[in-house]
C-alpha cells in the first residue's frame, strides 16, 4: 500500500518508560529543532526510545512522514542492532528516516577516515580488519618513534580511541616494550603498558564485524579541535573546542596534569576564520565522499558533523585540515543556526512526498 503523506514528523531519542510517558517537544535537548520545526507549521511529536519498548515506537513511527534519528551507537551498554532493523523496516514502508542506518555503516563509522583518506583531508591512515593484523602491523608503525591514533570502529565519547607512542624510541617495540597509552574518554590519563598488554586491551574492539583505524597523530592538535556542523551538503554552523581530547601536559609537566576536554564554543556558518574550510567542505570534500560511497544528497543525514584537527601548513603557508571523525548517530549539541535549516530541510522532503535515493 502507497504512503500516505501527512506532514508528520517523529524525533526519535533514547529513553526510559518514564521518559516516554513524561515526553513533549519542549522537554529534551532536542527543544530547538521542534521549535524550528513548529515555526514551519511542521507537526512534530517526541519518539523516546528504548529496546523494551520497540514494538510500540515502530508503531507510533508508521504513522509519520519524517523520522529523525538521535541515538548513539552505543547507549546505555546497548548496540543499535534491534533499533536499525526496525529503522529499515519503517524506511522500507515509505517514510524517510535520517540518518537511515545503510547511510550510518557508509560514514559514521571510524571506517571512513580510511575509506576517504585520499580525498584531501586524510592523513597518514591504516585498516586493521583483525587482531593478527593489528600484532602484525602495529609494532612496525610505533618503530618510528611517532605516536599513532587508534580508533574502534563504532563508538562514541572517546571509547575506544586510543593515543600509543613508545615510552622510548628504539626501533621495533618487543612484546614487553613499555608504551604511553592514553584512552580519548573523559576522566582517562596517561598510563605506560607493554606492548603486549596494549594489544590484548584491543581484543574486545574486533568481536563481531570490529576494526580499527589507525591515523597518525596531529602535532598541531594542542591548536584546538573544529567541528563543521552540515545539512545534507551545506555547512551550518561551526565548533571550536579548544582543549580536546588527547590535548597534553604543558611542557615539562608530568603526564597526569594533561587537561580534560573544555567546552565547545558554537558559530555560525558565516564565522570568518573558517571559511576556507567551508568551502573545502562544501565543493570539494564532501561532493567526493557522496561519489566515493555512492550516496545522493536527499540520502545524505538531515544533521552530521565532521571533527577537524589543523594539519601542516601547505607551501603557500595556508593551513591544512585533517578529518578525526564523522559523526552522523547523534549530533547534539549544535550551534543555534542548525535548527532552522533542518526544519528547512523536512519541509522540502515532505514537499516532494517521496522518501529520497539511497
Amino acid at each position: 500500500m502507497k504512503k500516505i503523506h501527512t506532514g508528520k514528523v517523529a524525533i526519535l531519542y533514547p529513553g526510559d518508560r518514564e521518559a516516554r510517558q513524561r515526553a513533549t517537544p519542549e522537554n529534551n535537548r532536542l527543544a530547538p529543532v521542534f521549535q524550528a520545526l513548529a515555526s514551519l507549521d511542521l507537526t512534530a511529536e517526541p519518539a523516546v526510545y528504548h529496546d523494551a519498548f520497540c514494538g510500540e515506537v515502530r508503531r507510533q513511527l508508521m504513522d509519520v512522514d519524517v523520522v529523525l534519528v538521535w541515538m548513539n551507537p552505543i547507549q546505555d551498554g546497548r548496540d543499535r542492532s534491534m533499533l536499525d532493523a526496525m529503522l529499515r523496516e519503517v524506511a522500507g514502508s515509505g517514510i524517510y528516516v535520517s540518518a537511515h542506518p545503510d547511510v550510518i555503516l557508509k560514514m559514521g563509522t571510524k571506517e571512513v577516515l580510511y575509506r576517504s583518506r585520499d580525498l584531501g583531508w586524510g592523513c597518514d591512515t591504516h585498516l586493521y580488519r583483525s587482531m593478527d593484523q593489528l600484532r602484525r602491523e602495529l609494532p612496525a608503525r610505533l618503530a618510528s618513534g611517532e605516536a599513532r591514533v587508534l580508533k574502534q570502529y563504532r563508538g562514541n565519547g572517546g571509547s575506544g580511541v586510543w593515543k600509543v607512542a613508545l615510552a622510548e624510541r628504539g626501533g621495533r617495540p618487543q612484546p614487553q616494550t613499555l608504551l604511553r597509552i592514553r584512552h580519548a574518554k573523559r576522566g582517562s590519563v596517561e598510563e605506560q603498558v607493554p606492548l603486549d598488554e596494549f594489544l590484548t586491551r584491543c581484543e574486545p574492539y574486533f568481536s563481531g564485524p570490529g576494526r580499527m583505524v589507525d591515523q597518525a597523530y596531529q602535532a598541531r592538535l594542542p591548536e584546538g579541535m573544529v567541528r563543521c556542523y552540515l545539512v545534507h551538503d551545506k555547512v551550518v554552523g561551526f565548533g571550536h573546542q579548544a582543549v580536546n581530547a588527547l590535548f597534553p601536559a604543558p611542557p615539562g609537566a608530568p603526564p597526569s596534569e594533561a587537561p580534560q576536554p573544555g567546552p565547545r564554543l558554537y558559530h555560525p556558518p558565516t564565522m570568518p576564520q573558517f571559511q576556507m574550510l567551508k568551502r573545502q567542505v562544501e565543493q570539494e570534500w564532501v561532493p567526493a565522499l557522496q561519489r566515493l560511497l555512492d550516496i545522493h544528497t536527499e540520502r545524505l543525514p538531515v544533521l552530521w558533523d565532521c571533527d577537524f584537527l589543523l594539519g601542516p601548513k601547505n607551501a603557500s603557508g595556508e593551513d591544512t585540515y585533517v578529518l578525526c571523525e564523522i559523526n552522523v548517530s547523534s549530533v547534539a549539541p549544535f550551534p543555534q543556526s542548525a535548527p532552522p535549516c533542518i526544519a528547512e530541510a523536512v519541509l522540502v522532503r515532505l514537499q516532494a512526498g517521496a522518501p529520497g535515493r539511497r
